[in-house]
């Protein structure tokens, strides 16, 4: 089978001949229709996180395809099903995070596309545990952002809380924030978009934003003028960006951090964030059962997924594409 595969750390990927490999027992075999390009993908490639991935990984975890083969067990999947491959490929189930609800902070978790293969391939073995069906009528090409991107703004969103006389500001309408501003309004939210980029501030206003700010201007005249923020959900790894939104925060305010800055580092003001009352949350990816309704809500017809189609052989490029900010949104894999 043809799979991206990352020689060593920071060096370009290979399209390689592999075999394909077999489910064991608890695992199921995906031919692999579609899969997402996230920014996490880049960073494994580059081995820029504190904890580095596998040798020879094939990165990604927006997997979207069909199981081929099951592995020996009583397995809650079947042959010929759609199912989604996430971030989180498996979690022990008997630590005190998952018993609590709170899987994808498990103390021993498999990550797919970092600590086991992903879904940049033909064919790839999943658990079956953690594999998410993709109901009927939800396109591939647009269940695999949903996959990451969908769900982690989705679980940002749901742990700040948003209220319905709340203002929420999405900061990056990119991949990530094109769907986060699209679950602001879902969770009944006035919204605000900010970006840098003309075709992302169009989209923006595309997809019904309350407010648009270019953030080329004086973001912190916009925003007081239309009463600051309750919520700001911070999608860009731009420490700059984070100490803005905080700044745009009223009291009681949230904010959300998704980005992951390079160097890891940002300084925030105290004494704001202390009188003002203001919660600064880290939110990871949702669980199984978040990801499950982001499928349902997009199956209601409730959300967008803007997406670009690319060959594998081409993801060097398309590395290069996504951190020039050049994507509409979210460019996806086509393996069909």
């Amino acid at each position: 089978m043809k799979a991206a595969v990352v020689p060593t750390l920071g060096a370009p990927l290979e399209i390689r001949d592999v075999p394909v490999p077999a489910p064991g027992p608890g695992q199921v075999l995906v031919r692999i229709e579609t899969c997402g390009l996230c920014h996490t993908d880049i960073h494994a490639a580059r081995g820029e996180w504190p904890v580095k991935p596998k040798d020879q990984l094939v990165p990604g975890h927006e997997g979207v395809g069909i199981v081929e083969s099951v592995g020996e067990g009583d397995l809650p999947v079947a042959v010929g099903q759609r199912v989604a491959l996430p971030w989180l490929g498996q979690a022990c189930g008997h630590c005190r995070y998952c018993v609590d609800g709170w899987e994808t902070y498990c103390t021993s978790p498999s990550y797919m596309g970092y600590t086991m293969d992903g879904s940049y391939a033909e064919y790839a073995v999943a658990w079956a545990s953690h594999v998410v069906p993709v109901p009927d009528g939800v396109d591939p090409m647009d269940a695999s952002p949903l996959t990451c991107a969908g769900v982690t703004t989705y679980k940002a969103l749901k742990v700040a809380d948003p209220k319905p006389d709340e203002t929420c500001m999405v900061v990056g309408i990119g991949g990530l924030g094109h769907l986060g501003l699209q679950y602001a309004r879902i969770f009944g939210t006035r919204t605000v978009a900010v970006d840098v980029h003309d075709d992302k501030l169009q989209l923006a206003k595309d997809l019904g934003a309350d407010h648009v700010i270019d953030a080329r201007g004086d973001q912190a005249a916009q925003l007081a003028e239309i009463g600051g923020v309750d919520i700001a959900l911070v999608t860009v790894p731009s420490p700059a960006a984070m100490r803005a939104a905080h700044a745009a925060l009223n009291p009681n305010g949230r904010l959300v951090l998704v980005g992951l800055p390079a160097d890891n580092r940002l300084e925030l003001p105290v004494f704001e964030t202390v009188l003002k009352g203001i919660s600064i949350i880290g939110s990871l990816v949702g669980t199984r059962n978040d990801l499950a309704t982001c499928f349902d809500l997009h199956a209601r017809g409730l959300t967008r997924v803007v997406t670009a189609s690319r060959k594998l052989d081409d993801v060097n490029a398309c590395f290069e594409e996504v951190l020039a900010g050049e994507v509409p949104a979210r460019l996806v894999f086509d393996m069909r």
